[in-house]
């Protein structure tokens, strides 16, 4: 059986809601069941949000996570709020471009990755969000990386079509990164 969850959390315009449909998305091209369950601050630009996302090969009993067995973290109020809470077993990947790492747990395993940098990196500092999911995907091996990229043509508009190609040059860029 295949089962991983995983919330994404950061500030309402970091692109953590696109990043998790296009997971639950990517799971469900594949054969697998899904669920997507958005959470947003009072403020949607600037405030908090969050998002849970169950793929399993199994029906998805609960899209309800209290123990993650993985995170995805673009800022510090989402690591507070979210590394308590993350499975002793799980890795929560963290952006070191806004969150020093005297911040981290120690005993939970991390990748440290400098998302906003790499994106900066690659001409798109909007695509930081696809920078850590792809570094999630090579931690967790949850979905291939081929199968989240395909899902981009499905999950982004069409208004925003001809940035497919560069959203796929991040995600490899997370999935690629040695930390």
């Amino acid at each position: 059986m295949a089962y991983h969850n995983v919330i994404m959390a950061g500030f309402g315009g970091q692109g953590v809601m696109l990043i998790g449909n296009l997971l639950a998305q990517a799971g469900m091209e594949e054969g697998l069941n899904a669920t997507f369950i958005p959470v947003y601050g009072v403020e949607m630009r600037g405030g908090t949000a969050n998002c849970t996302v169950v793929v399993s090969s199994d029906p998805v009993g609960s899209p309800i996570i209290k123990r993650p067995l993985a995170t995805i973290i673009m800022n510090l109020p989402s690591l507070e709020k979210f590394q308590p809470r993350l499975h002793p077993d799980g890795v929560q990947i963290v952006n070191a471009s806004l969150i020093e790492k005297s911040n981290l747990d120690p005993a939970k395993k991390t990748v440290f990755i400098p998302a906003n940098d790499m994106a900066n990196e690659l001409g798109a500092p909007k695509l930081a969000n696809m920078v850590a999911l792809g570094a999630y995907i090579k931690a967790t091996g949850c979905l291939p990386i081929e199968a989240v990229e395909r899902a981009l043509n499905h999950t982004i508009s069409s208004h925003y079509a001809h940035l497919i190609p560069l959203n796929a040059k991040a995600l490899q860029a997370g999935y690629s990164f040695k930390g």
